[in-house]
């Protein structure tokens, strides 16, 4: 009876959950989101758990993702971590921050084979985020740190473009 009060106490507390599945990306992923003709909006944001900035905007990014849910507002963090580091250190960072929005892994060995991809305007520094809708013809690019007022403003305006 112990054993099983115990695994019950496990479950509730989220213990016994598994972390969120982190698929690992080709360059041509970031092709098929700037080149789906829906209207959905893509928010593609570039980060890594050694970077401060990236780390404290993430929660503007969730609540964009949490706002904007049924809203054909897809909210994609794109983790450019080390490859050995995303099982010890990425998988338990996002389980940690109980991050919603989708994580994925970035599996380019070369940046500087798929940054133009992102936008010509890049130099490779993150944060860095696309905001991008090819069937709504919205797209802008920022190198920085967003913050929630600038990621919805810029959302309101590609939500009113047809």
């Amino acid at each position: 009876m112990k054993k099983l009060l115990f695994a019950a106490l496990l479950l509730v507390s989220g213990f016994g959950l598994a972390a969120q599945e982190i698929p690992y990306i080709k360059a041509d992923q970031i092709t098929a989101w700037k080149n789906n003709d829906s209207d959905t909006i893509y928010v593609l944001n570039f980060w890594a758990t050694w970077c401060a900035p990236c780390v404290a905007e993430l929660p503007d990014f969730e609540k964009l993702n949490a706002e904007y849910a049924g809203k054909n507002v897809k909210v994609v963090l794109i983790s450019n971590d080390f490859s050995r580091d995303v099982d010890k250190k990425v998988k338990p960072f996002v389980k940690r921050k109980k991050l919603k929005s989708t994580v994925v892994y970035m599996d380019e060995r070369t940046p500087n084979t798929w940054i133009d991809l992102v936008s010509t305007e890049w130099t490779g520094a993150i944060p860095a985020t696309l905001i991008v809708s090819k069937g709504r013809g919205f797209e802008r690019f920022f190198e920085k740190r967003l913050h929630y007022d600038e990621l919805e403003s810029t959302i309101l305006e590609a939500l009113k473009t047809p």
